[in-house]
């Protein structure tokens, strides 16, 4: 206990960044994907996302600006919504929002022998204007999404991508990242979470 150190509560983040610079020592990072990686280091605790976080060349820009202009983000769990901050998304008119509870989403998913995370992307894609998609567990989410996108039918601002786990997970993040003029943030491998997801949104919320 002796080693405990007391850190006033309203410090406790500031402090969890400086060590996680600390611990980065002489790693210079791209200033504009830099609260991105650090922050989902800070939600996880995992250095890997060093090196597993990929962007597209204009991801980043895209979703500024798709939250400027009051950008629908859609996540694929409830945890990813809970993480999201919410006050933050109002003051852009960000609306923030989960089809997978939604009853006629369970019932039709049973219906057609398909998973929620499918359906809810069918859903999604019928929203009008900007939309970000927040994938951090479901591969299906992804696998929807690009065979939306790949007919033509819908194309988002950004797709976060990092389902966790190992069924599928690999490949529906490769597909993704092959598609052409789609600006995507992937973590590539079988890392990720709804609470990636979450950060990242947060990370770009908090730094427009």
């Amino acid at each position: 206990m002796n080693n405990i150190k007391f850190v006033e509560p309203h410090n406790i983040e500031k402090r969890s960044f400086e060590l996680i610079q600390k611990e980065l020592g002489d790693i210079i990072l791209d200033p504009e994907k830099e609260p991105i990686i650090k922050r989902a280091i800070h939600t996880s605790a995992d250095f890997d996302y060093l090196e597993n976080l990929c962007f597209s060349e204009n991801a980043i820009k895209n979703a500024k600006h798709a939250i400027k202009n009051g950008a629908t983000i859609v996540t694929d769990t409830n945890m990813a919504l809970a993480g999201i901050n919410k006050k933050v998304a109002a003051k852009y008119g960000v609306n923030v929002h989960c089809f997978m509870a939604d009853e006629d989403v369970f019932t039709e998913a049973e219906e057609r022998g398909e998973t929620r995370a499918t359906i809810s992307m069918e859903r999604a894609s019928k929203i009008e204007g900007p939309v970000i998609f927040a994938i951090g567990n479901a591969p299906t989410a992804l696998i929807k999404l690009h065979e939306i996108i790949k007919e033509g039918k819908f194309k988002p601002e950004l797709i976060i991508g990092v389902p966790v786990g190992f069924v599928n997970v690999v490949e529906a993040k490769e597909l993704i990242m092959s598609l052409e003029n789609l600006e995507y943030i992937v973590a590539k491998g079988r890392k990720g979470g709804s609470n990636i997801a979450a950060a990242i949104c947060n990370a770009l919320l908090y730094n427009i």
